[in-house]
């Protein structure tokens, strides 16, 4: 028997959608899109699914990538003081 799975996100592009199961993949955890991501041009809603037993660690990513922890400056931005100590 399969394990469960659950859905940790829906969004309403599927660009968007794309771009978080990149970051989801990233981090080691299975991810099924489900939306229009085969249709010629996927615009539509589209829904991140993972398994049971990754949920926990896919909402802790999606909470970082909602606080920023994944962006990346732009070269005019001046470093933060964390980024100067690295």
């Amino acid at each position: 028997m399969s394990e469960a799975f659950v859905r940790v996100l829906l969004t309403q592009t599927s660009v968007e959608a794309e771009i978080v199961r990149g970051r989801l993949e990233a981090e080691g955890i299975p991810v099924e899109l489900k939306g229009d991501e085969d249709a010629p041009y996927p615009v539509g809603p589209a829904e991140l699914w993972v398994p049971a037993s990754f949920e926990a660690q896919a909402r802790t990513v999606l909470e970082q990538i909602d606080r920023g922890a994944f962006e990346v400056p732009s070269e005019d931005e001046p470093a933060s003081e964390s980024e100067r100590a690295e």
